[in-house]
């Protein structure tokens, strides 16, 4: 059985061509971790905003794990890679219309986050429970 890729890369290349197309400019909203390279000097309780419209990024790539460009920071090249699952945000800078998305925590250990062996399901009944 197939891992089932998440929604997230293609919702945030929604919102991102969903700016180009109304003539806005992307804002990526980052939770920084040790996966995320990006100029630490802006980065504030955490977090980065970092502008992802073309006037302000070159060879903009955006698979479905990570996204990469370079940019200038005070006249700095530098090559930016974050991680999807750090992305906290997509947003047009001229509205703020958007999506923002939960923070996906990197585990204290280090690891990866993905179990080392498959977890089997609990065995018994199912129980539901209903939410009102």
């Amino acid at each position: 059985m197939s891992t089932e890729i998440s929604t997230k890369p293609y919702l945030i290349r929604a919102i991102y061509e969903w700016c180009m197309d109304n003539g806005y400019t992307p804002y990526l909203a980052v939770a920084v971790d040790r996966r995320a390279s990006v100029p630490m000097e802006f980065v504030k309780d955490g977090e980065i905003v970092l502008n992802a419209g073309p006037g302000a990024v070159r060879n903009m790539q955006m698979g479905n794990d990570l996204i990469t460009f370079s940019a200038r920071f005070n006249g700095v090249p530098r090559q930016i890679e974050v991680p999807v699952g750090n992305v906290i945000g997509i947003y047009a800078r001229e509205n703020g219309q958007g999506l923002s998305f939960p923070k996906e925590l990197l585990p204290e250990n280090g690891e990866s986050g993905e179990p080392d062996e498959p977890t089997t399901p609990p065995r018994g009944k199912p129980q539901l429970k209903v939410v009102k």
